[in-house]
């Protein structure tokens, strides 16, 4: 999406009507920031407001209860016109214990709310968070405005009607503290009641407990006699075109975009996954889609995973797997398999930090160099990085497309920034999607003979279904004889194949790189590729305004590289390339243009900031 204005409105008290504000809850990994945030998103996404989220995870499972690592946020920027990032700065942080404060206080901007519950800032949690005095009554929050309330105590006396036992009752307050935000934005309250209603079906007084807690909060809003910060904003709603919108998470668009690759190729979808963050999202999301003749299967292990999906290509469905960067480590011998036997594959990473296990729940681009390069022997594959959870989808059928169309395994990257994080997407017309219908060699293609590794004009061999009479081949991981299938080690049979596997995957059509922003030429180009869009893009988009020669260019196919892209970048005196990782792609595209493409890098598990970028730019062009 193209932006118009600063993605952090310029008045961080929300004195005025500002066109965008940032919200971030904030609390321990038990009190429901998560569906708190979700809910929101969803009542702005009805008030016509465009979005982008951010949900931050603790690592641990369920860390000790009001601990500093155990806090758990959920970011949104929302606004009357066009987002592209979850914001740099919150104007609002609600904070539910003390840890919470202490934990994003800093990302506050100067002149934010701060919403607090006194009910939770006792010794106990104080000193918890390491706190030697209570940051409410100190005098430490001068620079902010500061609402703190027992929302503990008001949320236990909302619910008391129901006959819940304190423990069940305090389970309840990020609906109150929701019930407020929904006040305090203009935000409608039905849907979440509807939504409360379905979730708690079975037990409707947990369902009455949860909309009384909700309506006390807003109620809160509404008629308490409060001076100073807590004010009404209305956020218009953002023009749009006409059309079907719906939030959508970057796992839920991926595994869309998956369904409707494989129903554009006409082929059945088989799904190979084992649950690791932030991947295990996919798997969930199209266990719910066997209607679309899609069968999902839970394995023991990542290994078993892609060697199922394997052998469904081979028997003649598209073959799907996913995991994140340990998982994509030991599916590593399976995708050579995938791309020694020459068999459509899908591989979606959705990349997280760090090696090893890393920092699980935090979101890098650090696979890059996996992705491209990671494999033992001569082998390539074709690499796609979506930008964003909209771009997910269409990136997911182009995905499908290159491995239907070329036989080979193709992998998509995301990260966890992405998977987890949310927009409005307007539904495309299924009709717009050119159909790539698969084809099956049913009859021998030289003559009386069969030969399974005859390649096309795109460099494919054919897919033959086991079983179809007459075309009984040899297929497996050691090196095949140049048209026939038949094992081969002689040097130049091998130095044959190698070559055409690679010419195969360099041959893949990818359109000519366009410029996101700005012209195609002159001072300075910023490159980008995956997640680092958004604030890529609204920093360049700053820039310009400033009257700074900048232009954005980002990259969708990362291997091969579409065939203008070393041209367009010896077009600009400087390249700059942002990545969250140590400088991986400025080595691919040095290596294979010989352009001085200098590095930004950030390997903190969070996205880059829009003044990060800003900043960069402005140091460049000096």
């Amino acid at each position: 999406m193209a932006t118009q204005a600063a993605d952090t409105p310029h008045d961080p008290a929300l004195s005025q009507q500002p066109d965008a504000v940032v919200v971030r809850f904030a609390g321990d990994s038990g009190d429901g920031m998560q569906l708190t945030g979700g809910q929101f998103t969803l009542s702005t996404a009805l008030a016509g407001n465009d979005l982008a989220t951010f949900p931050d995870f603790p690592a641990e499972i369920r860390a000790p209860q009001g601990t500093l690592f155990g806090v758990s946020a959920f970011q949104i920027n929302f606004g009357s016109r066009e987002i592209n990032t979850a914001g740099d700065a919150p104007d609002v942080l609600v904070a539910m214990n003390p840890a919470a404060l202490k934990t994003n206080l800093s990302a506050l901007k100067p002149g934010g709310l701060i919403i607090a519950d006194t009910g939770e800032f006792s010794k106990r949690n104080l000193d918890k968070a390491h706190y030697d005095a209570n940051p409410l009554e100190d005098g430490s929050l001068a620079k902010y405005d500061l609402l703190a309330f027992d929302i503990s105590a008001l949320t236990i006396e909302a619910v008391k009607p129901f006959g819940l036992g304190n423990k069940d009752a305090l389970r309840c307050k990020n609906m109150w503290t929701l019930g407020l935000a929904l006040w305090m934005f203009d935000r409608p309250r039905k849907p979440i009641h509807d939504w409360l209603r379905e979730k708690f079906a079975k037990k409707p007084e947990l369902a009455d407990a949860n909309i009384a807690a909700l309506d006390a909060g807003h109620a809160y809003g509404e008629t308490a006699e409060l001076s100073g910060p807590l004010k009404q904003v209305h956020m218009p709603a953002m023009p749009a075109e006409p059309g079907l919108y719906r939030t959508i998470t970057g796992a839920e668009a991926v595994s869309l975009g998956l369904v409707a690759g494989a129903q554009l190729a006409g082929l059945p979808m088989f799904f190979g996954g084992y649950p690791i963050t932030p991947a295990s999202a996919i798997l969930h999301h199209l266990a719910r889609l066997k209607q679309y003749d899609v069968t999902t299967f839970q394995a023991e292990d990542e290994i078993a995973a892609i060697c199922a999906a394997i052998g469904a290509s081979y028997a003649g469905s598209l073959g799907v797997t996913s995991s994140s960067g340990p998982g994509i480590a030991l599916k590593t011998e399976a995708m050579g398999l995938a791309i020694m036997t020459e068999l459509p594959l899908v591989i979606v990473n959705s990349q997280r930090g760090g090696p090893s296990t890393g920092l699980p729940t935090k979101t890098e681009q650090s696979d890059l160099y996996q992705a491209v390069y990671g494999r033992n022997g001569d082998a390539p594959l074709p690499v796609i990085a979506a930008r964003s959870p909209e771009d997910a989808f269409d990136c997911a059928i182009e995905a499908c497309r290159i491995a239907v169309e070329y036989m080979t395994p193709v992998m998509l990257l995301t990260d966890g920034y992405i998977a987890n994080a949310a927009e409005p997407w307007k539904v495309p017309d299924p009709a717009s999607y050119a159909p790539f219908p698969a084809k099956f060699l049913t009859e021998k293609n030289d003559g009386e003979h069969l030969l399974p590794y005859k390649r096309d004009n795109k460099g494919a061999r054919p897919w033959i279904k086991p079983g179809t009479p007459g075309l009984m081949h040899r297929i497996g991981g050691i090196e095949k004889q140049l048209n026939t299938g038949h094992l081969d080690y002689s040097p130049a049979n091998h130095q044959a194949m190698t070559d055409a596997r690679k010419d195969k995957v360099l041959g893949v059509s990818v359109p000519d790189q366009d410029v996101c922003l700005g012209a195609p030429g002159g001072k300075l180009a910023v490159v980008g590729w995956g997640s680092t869009f958004g604030p890529i893009h609204r920093a360049v988009h700053v820039a310009r305004e400033k009257g700074l020669d900048v232009s954005h260019i980002h990259v969708r196919h990362i291997w091969p590289l579409p065939g203008n892209l070393g041209e367009l970048l010896k077009s600009y005196d400087k390249v700059l390339v942002p990545e969250m990782n140590t400088g991986q792609f400025k080595t691919v595209l040095r290596d294979q243009y010989l352009v001085d493409a200098q590095p930004i890098t950030k390997t903190s598990g969070q996205p880059f900031y829009v003044h990060e970028l800003e900043a960069a730019i402005e140091e460049a062009l000096a």
